[in-house]
């Protein structure tokens, strides 16, 4: 098992949302790149980084941070958050990162997000955000209607590395994981799956 550490950015800061909430914002560190080489010296195979900004409005405010943080570490970097198009996907690969992330757009076009993990082997995953079995669109602001395992089932054969999957009801918490709903999932599809919410504790 791998872990990913995460450094989710607004405004250029290192902040925690509990559950999702914009207005329940807790600010870590105005450094995020000494936070990834933290990370880096603790021996993490990989630094998750999110865009909270992009994610919530589609401009990339935070690009030039995430490519700081890049050239900064020598371990690879898989971020999200707004990226819904190939520029914003080529964008970010050609500022260093090794993996991103792509949510609301797959949803709203499955055969834009297939292809653009056909075009880049192992460095396109598919994040799948949920509230309870709800996939969240956009930030976690909107609910899809689509049910979690519906929709990793459909995206199975894709060619995504890995399924980034939040259950936002524990995340921020520290209270533990949805293990239930990992369980399912590792059961029903061939993708890996990266848990991701609750995680507070070494038992966890």
């Amino acid at each position: 098992m791998d872990l990913y550490p995460a450094i989710d950015l607004r405004g250029g800061q290192c902040v925690r949302l509990y559950q999702g909430d914009f207005d329940q914002e807790t600010v870590y560190g105005d450094d995020p790149v000494a936070q990834a080489r933290l990370f880096a010296d603790a021996g993490s195979a990989w630094i998750h980084v999110v865009d909270l900004d992009a994610a919530r409005t589609g401009e990339p405010v935070n690009r030039p941070v995430i490519a700081s943080i890049a050239d900064a570490v020598g371990v690879p970097i898989q971020t999200g958050g707004g990226v819904r198009d190939d520029a914003a996907a080529d964008a970010l690969l050609a500022a260093g990162v090794a993996r991103v992330v792509v949510g609301t757009a797959a949803l709203d076009d499955p055969d834009w997000a297939a292809s653009l993990a056909a075009r880049h082997p192992g460095k396109v995953a598919l994040g799948l955000d949920v509230r309870g079995r709800e996939v969240a669109v956009r930030g976690w602001v909107e609910g899809s209607g689509q049910d979690i395992g519906e929709v990793a089932s459909r995206f199975d054969d894709a060619g995504f590395a890995a399924y980034i999957v939040t259950q936002i009801h524990v995340d921020g918490a520290g209270t533990g994981p949805d293990l239930d709903l990992y369980a399912e999932l590792l059961d029903a599809v061939e993708t890996d799956v990266i848990a991701s919410g609750g995680v507070g504790e070494a038992a966890h």
